[in-house]
């Protein structure tokens, strides 16, 4: 587990939400989440995210986002067969980068159960060597909103 000398994030700190449902085999031989479990949470809640605020498939845009850069704070077990809640911000918009940060919370606390950091950086998806690229209007437009200037 994380620190004690690191606050533990609360609701109020994020923006948008997303429920997800545990699954059976997300648990690992320990009975709690299993740690790579986290990140798919973390991706899922930004991808869904993207592909309803902007109303188009993201994977087929000129210009995608890639995953450069994930974290982890885990702050206390969570676990099937609970739901889990997805609280999504975002720390900062570069030209051709984005930094969220995702809460998971399980049951009624205010506290998260784990924080994670997932950075994308976009990139030219017509050319092979994926050079980075501005992000997309579309995308720019969907993360402002999710954006707390510190």
């Amino acid at each position: 587990m994380s620190t004690p000398d690191r606050k533990a994030p609360t609701r109020a700190d994020y923006v948008h939400w997303r429920t997800i449902t545990t699954r059976w085999r997300d648990d690992d031989a320990y009975g709690h989440l299993n740690n790579a479990t986290y990140y798919e949470y973390f991706d899922t809640a930004v991808n869904a995210y993207l592909f309803e605020t902007t109303g188009v498939n993201v994977r087929k845009l000129p210009k995608i986002g890639i995953v450069a850069e994930t974290s982890c704070r885990y702050l206390r077990e969570i676990g099937f067969p609970e739901p889990v809640e997805a609280g999504l911000v975002v720390d900062k918009v570069g030209s051709s980068s984005v930094i969220y940060r995702i809460g998971l919370f399980q049951g009624p606390g205010e506290e998260a159960a784990a924080e994670g950091r997932f950075v994308h950086v976009y990139v030219d998806n017509t050319d092979a060597s994926r050079p980075v690229t501005p992000m997309p209007d579309e995308i720019r437009e969907a993360v402002m909103p999710l954006w707390r200037q510190n």
